[in-house]
């Protein structure tokens, strides 16, 4: 007889109800509620939503930055540890090491007093052991990687001696140098102009294909997410209100959030002088979250029942749910 396929093995992340609190002078507050996601090796999770809905302070969750005082509850698994209650010396173990970040601004994630050399060989020395040589060497072949021009002369150059895109790939080869398992991308592109945004996002899932890691990346351009990411999660005030495969989410919305930032996107070959579209309000402050969807204020198909309760997520389609008592369903032809 024969053997029962194996079960799936499970994924690189898991993280369930992640709720992060904030110690605040008006009390705790909200900023994560209830966060349920997973990430695969060789896979890209994407994040959208505007400022203030909480993309960045999950980034900072999973890798144990959160601000002085916030209080952490659920569970976040990086390759079957809990991450929630480690302690500070274990987080220093992970950090650049098992997972890794590539931050928003690379002007000031590099440290202006240190040769991109030494800031490369930095994690090599501490979390691999290498010795001065070894680590510089290392260096350069990181840089190499990166697609760095004349990589082995920007070894003993300074950061502000960098374009733009440079010290950018500077910060990913940074992030790259211990092989991490899990890798978060924090708004990568924000500084770069439009070519260089492209080419940096190409590197970036280029290198997580090859070394099968897994991405969250983090960004405002729907486009660039259109591209690079496999699966979607759209957020609104520390909640996840729509997830699904990109490209349904994007062919099928279902979330009147989702939506509108759908028709507030910039688009080739509108007349001169048309305004986009714009969703009304703003992001509600933490302390003024209401009982129910924290997005009834703006929205125009809310009912009074949409802001009576909290709401629950529901299915639009296979792998495809929303968190909305009237959600657009659309078929796939």
């Amino acid at each position: 007889m024969p053997d029962p396929t194996p079960p799936p093995p499970p994924p690189l992340l898991e993280v369930q109800g992640l709720r992060v609190t904030l110690a605040t002078a008006g009390g705790a507050l909200p900023a994560l509620r209830g966060l349920d996601f997973t990430v695969e090796r060789g896979r890209t999770l994407g994040l959208i939503g505007e400022s203030g809905c909480g993309k960045s302070l999950t980034a900072l969750a999973l890798m144990g930055l959160l601000p002085e005082r916030a209080t952490v509850a659920g569970s976040m698994r990086l390759e079957g540890t809990e991450l929630v209650g480690l302690p500070e010396r274990d987080w220093c173990r992970l950090r650049g090491n098992r997972v890794a970040m590539v931050f928003q601004e690379p002007m000031t994630a590099l440290n202006p007093l240190h040769t991109i050399g030494e800031q490369i060989a930095e994690p090599l020395r501490l979390h691999r052991g290498l010795g001065r040589a070894a680590a510089r060497a290392e260096a350069l072949r990181l840089l190499e990687r990166v697609q760095m021009p004349s990589a082995r002369e920007r070894l003993d150059a300074w950061p502000h001696q960098l374009s733009g895109g440079q010290r950018q790939r500077v910060v990913i080869a940074i992030a790259l140098a211990c092989g991490p398992a899990l890798l978060v991308a924090d708004e990568p592109t924000t500084a770069l102009d439009v070519t260089l945004q492209r080419e940096v996002l190409a590197l970036i899932t280029q290198l997580v294909r090859e070394d099968g890691m897994g991405l969250v990346l983090i960004s405002h351009d729907l486009g660039l997410m259109a591209e690079h990411a496999e699966r979607l999660h759209v957020m609104y005030a520390g909640e996840i209100v729509e997830r699904g495969p990109t490209a349904r989410v994007f062919a099928h919305a279902a979330h009147p959030y989702t939506r509108g930032l759908q028709a507030a996107r910039p688009r080739v070959g509108l007349p001169r002088g048309a305004r986009l579209a714009t969703i009304p309000g703003r992001v509600p402050a933490l302390g003024e979250l209401p009982p129910g969807c924290a997005f009834a204020a703006r929205c125009p198909r809310a009912t009074v029942a949409c802001g009576d309760a909290a709401v629950a997520e529901v299915a639009v389609a296979a792998g495809h749910a929303a968190r909305c008592l009237h959600p657009t369903v659309e078929a796939v032809a």
